[in-house]
């Protein structure tokens, strides 16, 4: 097929690369203009535009797809189908009527389950036992196009959203091939999405990294897997900021926030008379450690109220 590709983080990469290896002829990318980063502020390619230069292929990277230049350019090319994935940009109407057989999504979730920008760390936060990938056909609201294919996969109970991602994002490519492949042999029948089953995995902030230790183990144990690498699960101790990088369901009953255990291993009451082991922490000015090292040089002592 001929396809214009629009993408910009690591998520999207893989799609690419299979395309790109599929014998697909891209004979556009767009992504996301260079943004400024690192300490020094300096302008900074996505992901996406590194991969398709180092294929040579033509790069675009519009501030708007809405004043009528994207689309000159995409009637001009002619695309059988324009493939997006993690792009960034919501499409306007007319852009999605160009292509032969429309514009194709790749969404990191089994929609109509979490439609929106986040869906991989809230399938984890939300306690989902499976997830998985979904192609789409792109309407004018947000991930609410039929349903072409899908892929699940069981989501390990200690699995972070940085592992998740990284295999949705492979399971997306493969999948997005075998769509495109289908689609042209057209067995792709198209399925309306069950509005009764959407849900929403909105933008994330940094304050609901936050632990309120009177939810339950579970609860929190999926927000710090969730939330992981970023923005990332805390709490306070001391009134210094306590992140909680790794975290384990343990046996215990106290008063939510009450440190249980601090010798050796460090275990918080949580909910429900449930019990919470911090595994991996960073204290306010210190280096990521175990948090056997952590009471090595910072005893606490049991009662101890952590985010208090």
């Amino acid at each position: 097929m001929k396809l214009v590709f629009m993408g910009t983080p690591d998520f999207a990469v893989p799609c690419l690369t299979a395309l790109q290896e599929a014998g697909h002829e891209i004979a556009a990318v767009f992504t996301q203009p260079d943004k400024p980063k690192g300490r020094g502020y300096a302008l900074t390619p996505p992901p996406v535009k590194e991969m398709a230069l180092s294929y040579g292929l033509p790069v675009c990277q519009p501030a708007t797809v809405r004043d009528g230049e994207a689309e000159a350019l995409l009637r001009e090319i002619g695309p059988d189908a324009v493939a997006v994935v993690a792009y960034g940009k919501i499409l306007p109407p007319a852009l999605l009527e160009i292509p032969r057989y429309g514009c194709i999504n790749v969404h990191a979730s089994l929609l109509p389950r979490h439609r929106g920008a986040s869906p991989i760390q809230w399938a984890i936060v939300c306690g989902d036992e499976k997830t998985g990938v979904t192609t789409m056909q792109m309407a004018e609201g947000m991930d609410t196009g039929d349903i072409l294919e899908q892929a699940e996969t069981p989501i390990d109970p200690d699995e972070t959203a940085e592992s998740l991602h990284d295999r949705l994002s492979h399971m997306g490519a493969k999948l997005l091939v075998q769509t495109l492949q289908d689609l042209e042999a057209g067995t792709v029948v198209p399925e309306k999405q069950e509005e009764a089953l959407a849900t929403k995995a909105p933008l994330i902030r940094k304050e609901m990294g936050q632990m309120n230790f009177a939810k339950t183990a579970a609860e929190l144990h999926n927000l710090a897997r969730g939330f992981y690498p970023w923005p990332g699960a805390y709490t306070t101790l001391g009134g210094k900021r306590l992140k909680v990088l790794e975290t384990r369901l343990a046996a215990g009953d106290g008063a939510p926030g009450e440190v249980l255990c601090a010798e050796g291993r460090l275990t918080v009451a949580c909910g429900e008379h449930t019990a919470l082991e911090l595994v991996r922490v960073q204290l306010e000015g210190k280096k990521p450690m175990t948090a056997a090292d952590l009471l090595r040089g910072h005893p606490i002592p049991a009662g101890t109220r952590l985010g208090e």
